[in-house]
């Protein structure tokens, strides 16, 4: 497997992080990265540095978020928005540095809650376009 930084992915996930509410991701401590030849089936997937390794190296929490290029790099850009809130949505509210689960005390990150975060997102994006718009784009 070959990895590198994905700038490109880093970009579109500050994006997504303005237009929503979710000021418990410190974005300086979130690293894209794209995988080419990993033995993964998942478009994505996000990893933390477990606490003995920070606490041995006295760093604060950090996530990496990986896209794995045959999977992910194909897709339509809604789609890869969709994948990116979604591995957002495994980070715990305390940036911690855990992951949070799939099925976590009654709710489930799944499609119908990465559809619902993204529909706010949009609607974001369209409230930001109604004000530039209105401020005559200044």
């Amino acid at each position: 497997m070959e990895s590198e930084r994905a700038y490109d992915v880093q970009l579109m996930l500050e994006e997504i992080l303005e237009k929503l509410s979710m000021p418990h991701v410190i974005n300086s401590r979130l690293i894209c990265m794209r995988s080419k030849n990993a033995s993964a089936n998942a478009y994505a997937r996000i990893w933390s540095l477990p606490a003995i390794w920070r606490n041995a190296l006295e760093i604060n929490p950090f996530y990496i978020i990986e896209v794995v290029s045959e999977n992910y790099d194909s897709l339509e850009q809604e789609e890869k928005k969709k994948i990116l809130i979604h591995e957002l949505l495994h980070i715990p509210k305390k940036f911690t540095g855990g992951l949070v689960p799939h099925k976590n005390r009654g709710e489930k990150i799944d499609d119908r809650l990465v559809n619902k975060i993204y529909k706010k997102y949009l609607a974001a994006c369209e409230a930001s376009r109604e004000q530039d718009a209105g401020s005559g784009g200044f």
